[in-house]
């Protein structure tokens, strides 16, 4: 019998399912919440039940981050690697890793100040989406249609002025069906997929009350799925791609704790039970 254990900070579906699996193929699940777990550099492994492997699932990126270094410290196996978890968390790192291993993406403008980003928008032309560079769930993704919203953003971001504020991330507005795609790789190998259907605004996201629907996975989805998957570094990972009605299809986002509750309800594969058995396979190897 394996043991996987299983690092949450908000216990959510995803999590319960992981936990349900794992007991179904017969092998304990440890559940542990990171916001009360304390790690330091005299620790060692077998102060710890970690289990034979750590799923990392914390909703909060650098919570997450931060407890997979301690992990890797120790020695712990855990899923995904810090590498991917660093790089699938930054909006700018991963659009500049995915580019340069030739992933069709959407042209993307980076400005370290408002002035030179609002010079790039002039530049450019409106419309361009603004997004932050770290961040989930489609928050302070907005689409800049006019020098008017243009202004009221940037003066926001120069009163808060927070690290990530002076990363100015603009991307070209893709011109596309109402919905996007979300492609579920195991192991660089795509299991699922849905369409995540907007609800009516500009944005497709299951948090945010878009409707997913069961989505064929095409030869072409599924070469772009690995090739997004292996220039991150692999492991258990969300593609997010859109259909361009000119480019095709362009991967603009992968997820690293990717959730996965929408695309089950509609999914024929289990999708919880392939990642605890990926996960077991990942340290037997």
């Amino acid at each position: 019998m394996s043991k996987v254990c299983i690092v949450f900070d908000r216990l959510r579906a995803e999590e319960k399912m992981l936990q349900k699996e794992a007991s179904d193929l017969g092998h304990d699940a440890v559940m542990l919440d990171a916001k009360i777990t304390q790690i330091n550099t005299d620790s060692k492994k077998d102060d710890y039940d970690f289990g034979d492997v750590v799923l990392e699932r914390c909703v909060s990126y650098f919570r997450g981050l931060h407890f997979t270094a301690s992990l890797e410290f120790l020695d712990v196996p855990v899923l995904n690697k810090f590498e991917v978890a660093n790089i699938c968390g930054n909006k700018m790192f991963m659009t500049l890793l995915l580019k340069k291993n030739n992933v069709p993406t959407p042209r993307t403008y980076f400005s370290f100040s408002s002035q030179s980003a609002a010079e790039n928008l002039e530049k450019v032309g409106f419309p361009l989406v603004i997004k932050p560079v770290i961040g989930s769930w489609g928050r302070g993704v907005m689409p800049l249609k006019d020098k008017d919203t243009m202004e009221a953003v940037f003066e926001i971001r120069d009163i808060t002025d927070s690290p990530h504020d002076r990363i100015y991330y603009l991307q070209e507005l893709i011109k596309r069906p109402p919905r996007d795609i979300r492609v579920i790789t195991v192991g660089d190998q795509p299991i699922a997929a849905m369409y995540r259907k907007s609800s009516g605004g500009f944005k497709t996201n299951i948090a945010l009350g878009a409707d997913p629907e069961l989505c064929e996975i095409s030869k072409e989805m599924e070469d772009m799925a690995v090739k997004a998957s292996k220039a991150m570094g692999g492991g258990i990972l969300g593609i997010d791609m859109m259909e361009d009605d000119q480019k095709g299809l362009v991967v603009h986002e992968v997820n690293n704790t990717v959730e996965f509750k929408g695309l089950a309800r509609v999914s024929k594969r289990n999708i919880p039970k392939e990642i605890v058995e990926f996960a077991l396979n990942y340290v037997r190897k």
